[in-house]
């Protein structure tokens, strides 16, 4: 991975998937968006031009992060909380936040727009893995190890369903639950979160009427079809259409608006009726080469603070993209998480391409690379023989 003589080296099979990933997302937004953007705009190239502008300063942010090292980002945990926090604030007062399907998750700046919880779930893998790594020797403690984060992540959720984003928020739990089981927390107190939030999620289900729509259009979208249903039949039939090689690149017919929202959060189902098994086959396995090479990472990375940052990354992208996928093939409820590097929109890709720059540098130094920082001696390098949590371990 690396070499002393010539510098610290990135492994080129993450770095192609996560390159080949933005260029096939490119490709379908603009398949997917370039009728309704004509329609809409007068210009078929308007998503996809916007898209690619993201993507050029996503790549910009990933070459900035492998440049400098993730060891850095060790003095950027709290500050990244802490500006998480008040943007995840500003997007709730009226006249900063932007509302858009019935939820208010933007704030609007000239040209741009800023989606608050999509760095709030990179910020907080950032502050998870430094407080973890500074804590290895106590995180089996509950007033320690367990506790302050649950409080954090409550008050994360608290304000990101305020928007609502009831995905945003189940994301947060889940990398707080992985990054806490792979830390060695105690597995009563995890298996006691999980009893403790499902009461809560069935009331933050119940009390809202849009979001019981959506369990009732999972349960049986075909009873519904003009209604609830509406959108994930219109997917399963578009993936149903598409067969094992697609009806062909651009020929995709449930964009003709059929399908809402083709090019964000159902392009998965624009890839399966264009590009059929084959197409959606490449997409899984460049999502698997990702996460393999993610967890390799992991496994290998000359620190604990680089062994949790690659495992929280690793399963941020893991995490949406099955879930957008299942989504889309009717096998989980809707959620408005994107396609990682896929779907259209910009502070998504931009951050995930951020984060991907952090995961390339932590597998660039897993075997060697540079003397750790002040900063990191600080955290505890991982000795060869501590466990981390369900059989990872960090060597040195």
């Amino acid at each position: 991975m690396s070499d002393s003589k010539k510098g610290v080296a990135y492994d080129p099979l993450l770095l192609f998937a996560v390159l080949a990933l933005v260029g096939f997302g490119l490709v379908m937004v603009y398949s997917a968006s370039a009728i309704a953007a004509f329609d809409k705009t007068q210009d078929s190239f308007f998503f996809v031009k916007r898209q690619l502008t993201a993507a050029g300063l996503g790549l910009f942010a990933m070459m900035v992060a492998m440049k400098l090292g993730y060891r850095r980002m060790a003095r950027l945990a709290y500050p990244l909380l802490v500006v998480s926090v008040v943007l995840l604030v500003l997007v709730l007062i009226p006249g900063l936040g932007t509302a858009a399907g019935g939820a208010k998750r933007w704030i609007r700046f000239p040209g741009i727009s800023l989606q608050p919880a999509e760095l709030t779930k990179v910020a907080w893998v950032i502050y998870l893995s430094y407080s973890l790594a500074k804590k290895r020797e106590k995180v089996k403690q509950f007033s320690i190890g367990f506790l302050p984060h649950l409080g954090l992540a409550g008050m994360l959720v608290c304000l990101c369903m305020l928007e609502p984003d009831f995905g945003s928020s189940v994301a947060l739990l889940f990398l707080m639950f992985v990054m806490l089981f792979a830390a060695g927390a105690k597995l009563s107190y995890l298996i006691g979160l999980v009893l403790a939030a499902l009461p809560m999620a069935y009331m933050a289900i119940a009390s809202s009427p849009y979001r019981m729509k959506r369990i009732t259009a999972f349960l049986d979208p075909w009873a519904n079809r003009q209604g609830s249903g509406y959108q994930v039949a219109e997917s399963l039939m578009s993936i149903g259409s598409g067969g094992v090689t697609g009806l062909g690149l651009g020929d995709g017919r449930q964009k003709l608006f059929f399908l809402p929202e083709a090019h964000t959060d159902f392009i998965f189902a624009i890839i399966g009726e264009e590009l059929g098994l084959l197409g959606v086959g490449a997409l899984v396995a460049l999502y698997a080469i990702v996460i393999w090479r993610g967890i390799r990472a992991a496994l290998h990375a000359s620190e604990a603070f680089g062994t949790y940052l690659a495992l929280g990354i690793t399963s941020l992208v893991a995490f949406q993209a099955i879930v957008n996928m299942a989504v889309a093939m009717g096998m989980v409820p809707t959620k408005g998480l994107t396609l990682p590097f896929i779907s259209y929109g910009g502070s998504s890709l931009i951050v995930l391409l951020g984060a991907a720059g952090l995961l390339l540098s932590v597998s660039g130094t897993a075997e060697g690379g540079r003397r750790p920082s002040k900063v990191m001696k600080a955290v505890k390098p991982a000795a060869p023989a501590a466990p981390v949590g369900a059989g990872l371990e960090a060597p040195a």
